[in-house]
């Protein structure tokens, strides 16, 4: 078989990516590069060629779900007119919604690879972007008297208490899902997140 033009090369890697980015969320970052291959739909052999170690993916992957979160925010500011508390909102219903809870695959980065972050040296390049991205998730959650007022990172209490309130929302009715408990957890923290508007 002949080498793959550095264009497919390419394309094979947004692949991988693409497809652990899926997998991480759904699962875990403990998926085995050879499910993982397979599910690219390449031979396991390719996934050497693209990355130096598993660990070197987990990276990548997590840069690219927060990149993807900031192109969200960004596309809902847009489609908002650049009305922050209409997108903010907008980003509550969904977030707290059955449809979110029932896709983790497609669902919050920072909600679904929290643990396997955590259990990951300190050192390591996607605990540095994973903590990055969460201030910048708060930041943009967080009320505009804050941003106006320049509060501290992640913008200050109010945007990391409600990012707190959605991704704690968002595990616990992952976890309770099943029992009526899991339609309550999202209900009472959307009420406490829109009970001011």
């Amino acid at each position: 078989m002949g080498r793959v033009s550095q264009a497919q090369a390419e394309e094979n890697r947004r692949r991988v990516v693409g497809t652990a980015s899926r997998l991480f969320r759904e699962q875990g970052t403990h998926v085995s590069v050879a499910d993982l291959m397979k599910a690219a739909g390449l031979t396991h052999g390719a996934f050497y060629k693209q990355f130096a170690s598993k660990e070197a993916l987990v990276d990548e992957v997590t840069v690219h779900v927060f990149d993807e979160i900031a192109r969200r925010n960004a596309a809902g500011l847009e489609r908002h007119d650049g009305q922050r508390h209409a997108a903010q909102r907008a980003l509550i219903d969904a977030y707290l919604s059955v449809e979110h809870r029932d896709s983790a695959a497609d669902g919050c980065p920072v909600a679904a690879l929290a643990i396997d972050i955590a259990r990951g040296p300190e050192g390591r390049e996607a605990r540095r972007t994973y903590a990055e991205g969460v201030a910048d998730f708060a930041a943009f959650l967080a009320p505009a008297e804050a941003v106006a007022d320049g509060e501290g990172v992640g913008g200050g209490e109010g945007g990391l208490a409600r990012l707190c309130t959605l991704v704690g929302a968002l595990v616990l009715s992952r976890a309770t899902q099943g029992s009526p408990l899991s339609e309550e957890i999202l209900a009472a923290a959307h009420a406490a997140l829109t009970e001011a508007d």
